[in-house]
């Protein structure tokens, strides 16, 4: 069979005579090596041909796929499957190359024919690795760029937390294949700049350098650039520029002339050598010296093969090369291999500009066929179980094979803690409180606590919680000198909060790996993280990708809204309210009084870390409010109704003896709202009150009501029966459209009240009154419908 070494004139098959074996690894394993990735390369072209060309396609639509950047990682993911892979291991895989990654799997035994059929079709293998809809063969869930990468990070760190607390074997790497393109995310700097980063050394990273970003070849290198920063970062960094081929070339004569030429060539200029015949490769390698110069003879001394295969011969698609950077990883500190490669690597779009989203006819895939020794009408042949290659795999298959992750049931948070709070608080100083009180009242739901903060810890009221609970850190102990100030930051083994950077996609990854610790690696966690309500917006994708992923967790945005007036219209949000609505996976609350933040925040918690479990986001005020304007139920039996209805959604705090208007609040406004219900009852209006504690929630419920999705929907009817449909005016420290919604479900009159533009800093009156979202607003709003 021709390879890929073959197709592509690469060093391995082409010139054995100018490399040696890889440690213990013979010239025969290499050829094996060899065969499966020549393999690889076939199946995983041919997953993307068979959606766009084979399958029916109604549409009529490119169903795309990405053949180019697949083949520029087929090298690095044979060496490592099927070499350097140990089964504690994780990799992520950089979102292109998925058709790789299925194809190994494909080999391996864990997917079948059917499944390389149905790449990118309904409820088949997606596009991109996915971890909750194509597991288990898929570690990390890819697709949006960097994140996947950060995601082995935050994995490390987790694996890091669960050994010191729980036992839990971390003797496993963690692997992320991206593309050098993908480093232009300023999210993969946040995490390689972390402090606690540079102390993962079971972290690796192989960026594949292919010089091609998706609209064009990079301009310039910027590898050395790149090797200075992860350098500077404590990364240990192996540079995988050439091939062995190249490399014994280089210490010929003329071969220091031919590096250094190889050296300064833009991108450009090298892709156009790569495309070039014979004949243009020595013209660009000679033009302008002599023929009786070194670098002149060292070029006339190969043939056209060779030439090609010396010039292709890139470290990333040299097997030899591959298997000894592997074998030289710092387990001390986290790792960075550039393995430079050639996108599109043995396809006939190998280097070509626009190869990104390229696809191989008809007429190309026979030829590939041809050369990897395939049948067109058979694509999926596997190897035979007795040769070389068979025997290999099912190496890799047995070496591979993990240990079922048996997930331990988390224990459940009580429901009530049976305390009615008194006086002013705000829903900030609950949350703080309420971890705390679990530590005392629950210790085996608050040992599974693990809170994180982008160091606004004491700002988010995580200071009570932190001096008792204690900090965590890879390498506990590293700071102890005893310098506090109100929070004590020593940290131990045993401690519960872990304190990032300023980098809020930095928070939103590691709650996600945190809240994946069930399903990977049998442990549940309860993570919990805080983060400034108005920057929510900016770890927005990050945390929806994350729970994509599967992650569980709750976020905590607080301070929120335009109660924070002092604090102006950069810290003041706006939309959050309603991005918590319409987020999938995600259960929002935006609770006013503090024992329904207690409530929903223990039911919350009873979600996370589960089969079917969801994560949360709660938006958190500042403001301290009268609690006893709750007015909680004093019977135990109204109580659990008022909890249940709460937990739900919402409840009715005021109901008119004759109504004439229904006013619905949530959150930091709920006391302009009660103003707004008693002047009204003194003009001689009755209003009902109904306190929304998720606006999200009653969507749902409104959603299923009307026959789409299956969310219970019960609360509707005890807050707004049809009975008393009135004129509705709904007002939140937000973006008004949130509770809209609501006057569609008994077709009546709606006025809603919220916030439309940037704030400005003020007093909580003066701002609450300029947006007309104080009490006389909320008033005149109910007038208004009623008159």
């Amino acid at each position: 069979m021709t390879t890929v070494h073959d197709v592509a004139a690469s060093s391995t098959s082409l010139a054995p005579e100018r490399f040696t074996a890889s440690g213990n690894r013979t010239a025969s394993e290499l050829r094996t090596l060899g065969e499966i990735e020549q393999r690889l390369l076939w199946l995983s072209t041919m997953t993307v041909h068979h959606c766009n060309h084979v399958r029916i396609n109604e549409s009529g639509m490119k169903v795309g796929g990405h053949q180019a950047s697949t083949a520029s990682l087929v090298t690095v993911m044979t060496a490592l499957w099927f070499d350097a892979l140990q089964s504690d291991d994780r990799v992520s895989v950089k979102p292109t190359a998925a058709p790789a990654l299925y194809s190994i799997a494909y080999l391996l035994g864990a997917l079948e024919k059917h499944d390389m059929e149905s790449l990118r079709g309904f409820g088949g293998l997606q596009a991109y690795p996915s971890r909750t809809k194509n597991g288990p063969v898929v570690d990390y869930s890819t697709g949006s760029m960097g994140l996947g990468a950060n995601a082995s990070v935050w994995d490390a760190l987790t694996r890091r937390y669960l050994t010191d607390h729980f036992g839990q074997s971390a003797i496993g790497r963690h692997y992320a294949l991206l593309g050098d393109a993908e480093l232009d995310e300023g999210a993969v700097w946040e995490a390689v700049l972390d402090p606690m980063v540079g102390q993962l050394g079971a972290v690796t990273w192989v960026v594949d350098v292919n010089r091609q970003a998706l609209d064009r070849p990079v301009a310039r290198s910027t590898t050395r650039r790149i090797r200075k920063l992860f350098d500077a970062a404590g990364w240990q960094v192996i540079d995988l520029e050439y091939g062995q081929v190249l490399e014994s070339l280089f210490h010929e004569p003329g071969g220091e002339e031919l590096r250094q030429l190889l050296n300064t060539m833009t991108n450009r200029e090298f892709h156009r050598l790569l495309r070039g015949s014979p004949q243009e490769v020595r013209s660009a390698l000679t033009t302008g010296r002599a023929p009786w110069s070194a670098l002149s003879k060292l070029v006339a001394s190969l043939d056209n093969k060779h030439l090609l295969a010396a010039i292709r011969n890139v470290g990333g698609h040299d097997l030899p090369t591959l298997l000894n950077a592997f074998a030289r990883i710092d387990d001390s500190r986290p790792t960075v291999i550039l393995a430079h490669t050639i996108k599109g690597y043995g396809l006939p779009i190998e280097a070509h500009a626009d190869n990104h989203s390229a696809l191989l006819g008809v007429e190309q895939i026979r030829k590939l066929a041809d050369l990897s020794g395939m049948d067109i009408d058979q694509p999926w042949e596997r190897f035979d179980d007795r040769s070389p290659e068979g025997l290999r795999c099912k190496e890799a298959a047995l070496r591979l094979r993990r240990r079922d992750a048996t997930s331990l049931t988390p224990p459940s948070p009580p429901a009530d803690l049976r305390r009615t709070p008194k006086g002013r608080a705000s829903t900030q100083q609950a949350f703080g409180s309420l971890l705390l009180d679990l530590k005392r009242s629950a210790p085996d739901v608050a040992a599974r606590l693990v809170t994180v903060s982008p160091d606004v810890s004491s700002t988010t009221n995580l200071g009570g919680w932190i001096n008792k609970a204690g900090v965590w850190e890879p390498a506990p102990g590293t700071d102890q000198d005893g310098d506090h100030g109100l929070l004590r930051w020593d940290s131990t083994a045993e401690g519960q909060h872990i304190e990032l950077g300023i980098a809020e996609t930095n928070l939103v990854g590691l709650l996600t790996e945190l809240g994946s610790s069930w399903s990977r690696w049998g442990q549940p966690l309860f993570p919990v993280g805080t983060v400034y309500d108005a920057f929510v917006t900016r770890a927005l994708e990050p945390w929806s990708f994350g729970l994509y992923s599967g992650g569980q967790s709750i976020l905590v945005g607080t301070p929120a809204g335009t109660a924070l007036g002092p604090e102006g219209g950069a810290h003041q949000s706006v939309i959050t309210p309603s991005i918590g609505l319409e987020q999938p996976g995600c259960v929002a609350y935006e609770p006013a009084f503090a024992l329904d933040f207690e409530w929903c925040f223990l039911a919350a918690l009873g979600n996370l870390g589960k089969p079917g479990g969801e994560s949360a986001y709660f938006r958190l005020s500042t403001r301290a409010i009268d609690q006893t304007l709750a007015a909680v139920p004093h019977d135990s039996v109204q109580r659990a109704t008022r909890r249940r209805q709460a937990v739900a959604g919402g409840y009715v705090l005021h109901k008119a003896e004759v109504p004439s208007v229904t006013i619905v609040a949530m959150g930091a406004v709920l006391p302009e709202a009660l103003t707004a219900v008693e002047e009204l009852q003194r003009g001689g209006f009755g209003a009902d009150l109904v306190c929304v504690t998720s606006a999200d929630l009653l969507y749902r419920a409104a959603r299923a009501r009307s026959g789409l999705g299956d969310a219970p929907h019960w609360i509707l009817r005890d807050l707004f029966p049809g009975q008393r449909a009135l004129p509705m005016v709904t007002v939140l420290d937000g973006h008004p459209h949130t509770l809209a919604f609501l006057a569609a479900l008994h077709q009546v009159e709606v006025t809603s009240l919220g916030v439309t533009e940037f704030g400005q800093s003020g007093d909580i009156a003066d701002v609450f009154r300029h947006h007309g979202i104080d009490a006389a607003g909320i008033a005149m709003a109910a007038l208004d419908l009623i008159e």
